[in-house]
């Protein structure tokens, strides 16, 4: 099966700003800890999320088009061995599709943006 060619990154609102100004994202704390920019593919950004954002607000999702990045673009193990989408590069502002504030739908998860 071959693998998604969207993936979604969680930003805070400040991270979100810096990636507007800059035109590209270099990481939040922990890619850059890892070596590596983490995304969550359509099916795994609910537990994403639950796991590392829970509790905050102000969040932003942002559809990254990973045929737009090429060879950058991995997918390694991670979470009971499920494969994530990991950028080993910075994420240019240009290869996102599209942005929108992050919502949580009580019962349905995240809505991804459209």
């Amino acid at each position: 099966m071959p693998h998604p060619t969207i993936a979604y990154k969680v930003l805070t609102a400040e991270q979100w700003t810096r990636f507007q100004q800059d035109g590209q994202f270099t990481g939040a704390p922990v890619d850059l800890a890892d070596g590596y920019i983490h995304l969550s593919t359509a099916e795994q950004v609910d537990e994403t999320v639950a796991k590392h954002f829970a509790g905050q607000s102000g969040l932003v999702i942002a559809a990254v088009n990973l045929a737009a990045l090429g060879d950058a673009v991995r997918w390694e193990p991670s979470r009971g061995g499920a494969l994530f989408p990991h950028i080993h590069a910075t994420l240019p502002l240009s290869a996102l599709i599209v942005h929108a504030p992050l919502e949580w739908l009580d019962g349905e998860g995240v809505r991804l943006p459209e």
